[in-house]
């Protein structure tokens, strides 16, 4: 693992090419904040045995899983990452067998077989600039930690073998800006879109925001509400339901950060 020395600006100025190269090279960090402009991406890989399931699950469960592009199997790059290899350019990952995370490697060359097909799924990071160029906070980044995410119990629509809970993040916003922050986030349908719920987290199945099942606690300021997005680690959740002999996710808030823009996934 490499310690990166550079200042969030100069991270934020690399283009993703750069950024990859990093990871390649050790760097290890959330990647909320790279790449400034630039599309990131939530990834699981499957064997093919499971891939057709799973495309299911994403064409039932769009809000969670919409996907930027699906890898031809044994294929380890795309347009999205030209030139790179999906293998060594997410910064983190998670190995699940049966199910079960065994590993969390920053290289999943050792894991790779030729059946493998890779899913590359929208991520909330991607309208998150949209929402601090609109006056709205976004509170990890500056608290400097990695973005809560909660698994609730709103059950996603189940496709063949694949069945899972939906994941949320949270982010919290000021109670006047809360309309903003739908408004910004509603244009972009394929990163996620608009939050799926605004406060009571209890209505989520959610007991406690201060114990996220994934990435890190939030404070959340006075006069402040929580919202919530659905998550693209939904369909990693629903590999630990659903127990495939092999999956392959990025690690929460470590994402594939693409050659694609955010204006990109912008509607009017």
């Amino acid at each position: 693992m490499r310690t990166e020395h550079s200042s969030p600006a100069d991270l934020a100025a690399l283009s993703p090419a750069e950024v990859r190269a990093r990871f390649r090279a050790g760097l290890v960090r959330p990647t909320s904040g790279l790449a400034a402009g630039y599309a990131q991406a939530n990834l699981i890989i499957v064997p093919k045995s499971h891939a057709f399931d799973l495309l299911l699950f994403a064409q039932r469960n769009p809000k969670p899983m919409p996907l930027l592009g699906v890898l031809d199997a044994g294929e380890v790059t795309s347009d999205l990452l030209a030139g790179g290899d999906i293998r060594t350019d997410v910064p983190r990952y998670v190995v699940y067998e049966d199910g079960v995370p065994v590993a969390e490697p920053t290289d999943i060359t050792g894991y790779w077989r030729e059946d493998l097909v890779t899913f590359i799924v929208g991520c909330s990071f991607t309208f998150e600039n949209a929402l601090v160029a609109g006056g709205v906070p976004v509170a990890h980044q500056e608290q400097g930690v990695n973005v809560p995410m909660y698994r609730t119990s709103t059950r996603c629509a189940p496709a063949g073998e694949i069945a899972g809970p939906l994941v949320v993040s949270m982010r919290p916003v000021p109670a006047s800006q809360v309309a903003d922050a739908v408004r910004i986030t509603s244009r972009y349908p394929a990163v996620h879109g608009a939050p799926v719920h605004v406060g009571a987290p209890g209505e989520l199945g959610i007991a406690d925001l201060a114990a996220p099942d994934f990435g890190d606690p939030v404070a959340i300021p006075d006069g402040h509400v929580p919202v919530f997005w659905a998550c693209g680690v939904t369909p990693q959740a629903a590999v630990m339901e659903s127990r495939p002999p092999l999956a392959i996710g990025h690690a929460p808030g470590h994402m594939l950060i693409t050659d694609a823009r955010d204006a990109d996934y912008l509607v009017p």
